[in-house]
């Protein structure tokens, strides 16, 4: 039950990424909300389930996106994977973390989606992609870390209380 909080949070996260932050764009890449949020969310020692957050982000990328669904599961089980990965070992430094995790999952995620996009038949350069997309995003993903992490430790107390609460 705890978990269905996915849903409307994700759902959200995706009206907001395609209504607002996909419109102020830095060159042509724009911040990729729903994967900062599954980033922070997957961050955070209470929470059980990160991998249905990934699925259920996944689904929704499938409707306001055009790239294949399957870069999507595979991108974000990849990120929640990092996440949950860096969460066991660098545990001591959330927002360390937060913003290793944000690098590491916008760089893997833009290569599967050139890759993807490649195999397609889509004609841009790597390079183009690298400077024009991916850098710039990386950029704006970063600067909303910190709120969104801090948003998803307050949303994952809430949802997972500790037993001293209760």
């Amino acid at each position: 039950m705890k978990n269905l909080i996915a849903f409307p949070v994700l759902l959200l996260a995706f009206v907001i990424q395609s209504a607002i932050a996909s419109r102020i764009p830095l060159l042509a890449g724009s911040a990729d909300l729903p994967l900062v949020i599954l980033a922070a969310w997957a961050l955070q020692e209470r929470v059980e389930l990160a991998w249905l957050w990934a699925l259920v982000a996944a689904i929704f990328a499938g409707f306001f996106s055009a790239v294949p669904v399957a870069a999507y599961f595979l991108g974000y089980l990849l990120v929640v994977g990092l996440a949950r990965f860096v969460q066991r070992q660098v545990w001591q430094l959330p927002i360390l973390a937060m913003f290793t995790v944000v690098f590491m999952g916008t760089i893997f995620f833009h290569l599967l989606v050139y890759l993807t996009l490649r195999l397609y038949g889509s004609p841009i350069l790597f390079e183009d992609a690298l400077s024009l997309i991916t850098l710039p995003t990386l950029f704006l993903n970063f600067f909303l870390a910190i709120p969104v992490h801090s948003l998803m430790r307050d949303l994952a107390l809430w949802v997972y209380p500790s037993e001293e609460l209760i």
